[in-house]
């Protein structure tokens, strides 16, 4: 080994040992009563029915309140043990997923889809389309989809709740999401869609389970984390929270169906109580390992939360359907995207999220992100439409900041 190498080895060795040998974060008991003292105030303002915060650091939770109501109709309170339907917060768990069989050798960064997924192998792409009546032009797309462009979304796959184009042709000829033309060609820009229900498909094409066995065996259960699955059983029903709506300024409380039918996907379905989801951050906060058990590599975790967006940038999407969505997300034109997660850029306030910051949101307001720089995750689960609602986005604004103000 030569005197340089040696030297660079020692180097990110210290740097290493200092990272671990650094006193834990800690969140103060003033800070806690501030956090609290906020999230209650927004609940009384009526900004949200209800809200569960979790702070965790690597070795275990440091802050965790509840506050409002988990069943307005029926008088529930909050718990912080309240389930919640999580949606899109199942994306990177799904992508988790398709890194381990690729860390397994049985899966490619850079295969084509087709490979697994035959159906795949001509997509179309949009050349125009009439929004008033839903007609559409396409033509072949420019190159196949792989699997790192289903991990970045950048395959082209959109939402038509989300897109207005896909919205018009879908509403005129009720097309499945995964039957719409692709909104451009492979690899060339940023749109969130479907492409994580396609990553779900390929793990159950590769493993011969369905999606939901995968994680419950592979992810799941290996982490403990028990109240979090596609279904809900009758025993578990009563810590389910509903679902409100915001229309003109007004909440519209929706019940909960009895029983709870199952939406089973790769980008979304998952039910999750806070607790449980700091287990999935904990593991990314310790790089693939926790309390002893390790699921995936070091090198797996940084590979996912590394830009593999080159120098593209995440695009605001816009919102087709008003009632499920507002644009989104924060940090467009500016942050990137690793595989599964959305990556901040340089912070523009000594209170915001550290550059790097990983994090993906569900679109019933639930949010969560790891701060690689204060070695913290935090989860703000709300249950209210549409997506980026103004009053739920501020609290989870609100939170941000006053985490990272007290959090030492």
């Amino acid at each position: 080994m030569t005197r340089r190498l040696a030297l660079g080895v020692a180097l990110v060795a210290i740097a290493a040992f200092s990272l671990r040998a650094a006193p834990p974060p800690a969140v103060s008991s003033s800070g806690s009563s501030a956090v609290s003292s906020f999230l209650k105030a927004a609940v009384d303002r009526g900004d949200v029915p209800g809200v569960v915060a979790l702070v965790v650091g690597r070795d275990g939770v440091l802050y965790h309140e509840g506050f409002g109501m988990q069943d307005v109709a029926k008088s529930v309170p909050m718990s912080k043990d309240t389930i919640f339907r999580i949606a899109s917060m199942t994306k990177p768990v799904t992508s988790l997923a398709v890194m381990m069989l690729i860390e397994e050798g049985k899966l490619g960064l850079h295969d084509e889809v087709t490979k697994y997924l035959p159906a795949w192998q001509t997509p179309k792409v949009i050349a125009s389309v009439d929004t008033a009546k839903g007609t559409f032009s396409s033509r072949a797309a420019a190159r196949p989809i792989t699997i790192e462009h289903l991990l970045t979304h950048t395959s082209g796959i959109g939402y038509a709740w989300s897109d207005p184009g896909l919205n018009a042709i879908q509403r005129a000829s009720n097309t499945p999401d995964l039957e719409l033309p692709l909104v451009a060609d492979p690899g060339t820009r940023f749109t969130y869609g479907a492409s994580t229900r396609v990553l779900g498909q390929v793990v159950e094409r590769i493993s011969g389970q369905t999606i939901d066995a995968f994680l419950q065996a592979r992810i799941l259960g290996p982490l403990g984390m028990t109240d979090t699955s596609f279904e809900v059983p009758g025993s578990k029903l009563a810590r389910l929270i509903t679902v409100h709506q915001r229309t003109d300024g007004k909440f519209v409380e929706q019940p909960n169906p009895t029983p709870y039918v199952p939406t089973v996907r790769g980008d979304g379905g998952l039910t999750s109580t806070a607790a449980d989801y700091a287990k999935f951050v904990r593991l990314l906060l310790n790089e693939g390992a926790v309390d002893g058990r390790r699921l995936a590599s070091a090198k797996t975790i940084r590979e996912m939360t590394t830009n593999h967006l080159g120098a593209l940038k995440v695009e605001r999407q816009p919102a087709a359907d008003t009632n499920r969505s507002k644009p989104y997300p924060l940090g467009a034109g500016k942050d990137t995207w690793g595989l599964g997660f959305q990556l901040a850029s340089k912070p523009e306030t000594s209170t915001a999220r550290g550059a790097g910051s990983d994090s993906w949101a569900g679109i019933n307001n639930t949010h969560n992100w790891v701060d690689p720089t204060r070695q913290i995750g935090v989860v703000v689960l709300m249950q209210v439409l549409p997506f980026y609602d103004d009053k739920a986005i501020g609290v989870l604004t609100g939170l941000e900041t006053l985490v990272n103000t007290h959090v030492k």
